[in-house]
C-alpha cells in the first residue's frame, strides 16, 4: 500500500501512563484512528523508559526504579551489536500493540530513542564520549531495524511512520556539549537511514531543539512543539514543506496547565502559522501537511488527564483538517 496521511490527523508521541499493556494498545487504536502511536509504558515497567529500551542487550547498563540509566563504565565496551530481545520487559507496550493491530488497515506510528540522546546518557554515566556515541549509534540502528521487521509482520513498511526521539538535541549549541553539530547530524542521519526506506521517517524533539541541524539530518517528518522561536526557522521549514515534508505540531503542552477548551491551543498554532507564512512558508502546505499531537509523551500523567489532553488535540485537529479541506476546495483540488 502507499501511505496516506490525513491532513490534520491526531496522533501521539508515545509514552502513556497505563499499566495494562493491552488496554494501552486498544486505547491508541480507538482514540487515534488516523495514526495510532504504539505506546511505551514506563509506569508498567521502568524498563519501558526511553533509555531503558535503548539499553536492551547492552553490557554494563541497567535501569533504576525511575527508568533512569545506571552505568558501570568499566564494563561498557565495544563488542558485537546488541541483540534486540522484543520479549524483554522494555517492549511490553510494543508487543501488545502488535497483537492488537493485527488486521489494521491504515498507517501506524512508532518511535525510538535517538543516538544523541542515548549517547548523552552514557556520557553522563561516565563513558568516554567517543565510545558512548559509537555504542549509541550501533544500538539504535539495531533496535530500529528489529522493531521495524516485527512491525512489518503486522503493518507493511510503507504504512509505518517511524520517529527518532531526540530530546538531547536541545543542548546542541550549548557550551560543553560533547558533540559538534556535524557529528550530531551524522548520528541522527544514521538512525534515520536504519528505517526501512518504504517507511516515512521523522525526528521528534520536545524542547527548543536546533531544528536547522535536525533538518540537515534528512527527516521526512518533524515532530515539534508549538512554541515561540519556531518562526526563526521559517526559511528551513518552507523548503522542507516544498519538498513534501510533514510537520506534527505539538499543540497541547504536557509540562503545565492545558486549560479546559482548545481555543488557546488553536490560537497559538494559528498565530505561529501566520508568522511562518510571513517568513516564507506556504499557507496551504502548512495545513495540508500537518498532524496534531500533544507536545511530548504522557507517561507521567494521570489517565484522566490523558483523556482530556487528547480531547483538546482532537479539537485542534478538527480545525486543521477543516482548513486543509477548505484549501483544497478553494484551489479546485
Amino acid at each position: 500500500m502507499t501511505m496516506h496521511l490525513t491532513a490534520g490527523a491526531a496522533s501521539g508521541i508515545g509514552s502513556l501512563p497505563h499499566t495494562d499493556a493491552r488496554a494501552a494498545a486498544d486505547f491508541v487504536l480507538e482514540r487515534l484512528p488516523d495514526l495510532p502511536a504504539a505506546p511505551s509504558l514506563p509506569r508498567r515497567s521502568p524498563a519501558e523508559s526511553m533509555l531503558g529500551q535503548a539499553a536492551v542487550g547492552m553490557v554494563g547498563l541497567a535501569v533504576d526504579d525511575d527508568g533512569g540509566l545506571v552505568v558501570d563504565p568499566g564494563r561498557v565496551r565495544l563488542g558485537p551489536d546488541p541483540v534486540t530481545d522484543l520479549d524483554h520487559d522494555a517492549f511490553g507496550g510494543l508487543r501488545a500493540f502488535l497483537e492488537a493491530a493485527v488486521g489494521w488497515d491504515g498507517p501506524v506510528k512508532w518511535q525510538f530513542t535517538g543516538p544523541v540522546t542515548f549517547g548523552l546518557a552514557l556520557v553522563q554515566g561516565g563513558v568516554a564520549p567517543s565510545l558512548a556515541f559509537e555504542l549509541a549509534a550501533r544500538a539504535v540502528r539495531r533496535h530500529v531495524q528489529s522493531i521495524g521487521r516485527a512491525m512489518a509482520a503486522v503493518v507493511p513498511a510503507d504504512a509505518q511512520v517511524v520517529v527518532i526521539d531526540e530530546p538531547g538535541m536541545t543542548g546542541l549549541l550549548q557550551p560543553g556539549f560533547p558533540l559538534d553539530p556535524d557529528t550530531a547530524i551524522d548520528l541522527v542521519s544514521g538512525a534515520l537511514a536504519a528505517v526501512d526506506p518504504a517507511s516515512r521517517a521523522g525526528v521528534h524533539c520536545c524542547g527548543p531543539g536546533d531544528w536547522s541541524a535536525i533538518l540537515a539530518a534528512g527527516p521526512r517528518m518533524l515532530w515539534l512543539p508549538v512554541r515561540s522561536g519556531i518562526e526563526s526557522i521559517a526559511g528551513y521549514l518552507a523548503q522542507f514543506l516544498d519538498d513534501g515534508g510533514w510537520v506534527a505540531w505539538g499543540v497541547v503542552p504536557t509540562d503545565g496547565p492545558v486549560g479546559t477548551t482548545a481555543d488557546r491551543h488553536w490560537r497559538e498554532l494559528a498565530d505561529l502559522w501566520c508568522s511562518l507564512v510571513q517568513g516564507g512558508c506556504d499557507a496551504v502546505r502548512l495545513r495540508r501537511q500537518a498532524l496534531v499531537t500533544p507536545a511530548c509523551g504522557l507517561g507521567l500523567h494521570e489517565l484522566s488527564a490523558v483523556d482530556h489532553v487528547f480531547e483538546l488535540v482532537d479539537a485542534v485537529a478538527d480545525r486543521v483538517h477543516g482548513q486543509a479541506v477548505a484549501t483544497r476546495l478553494s484551489i479546485g483540488a
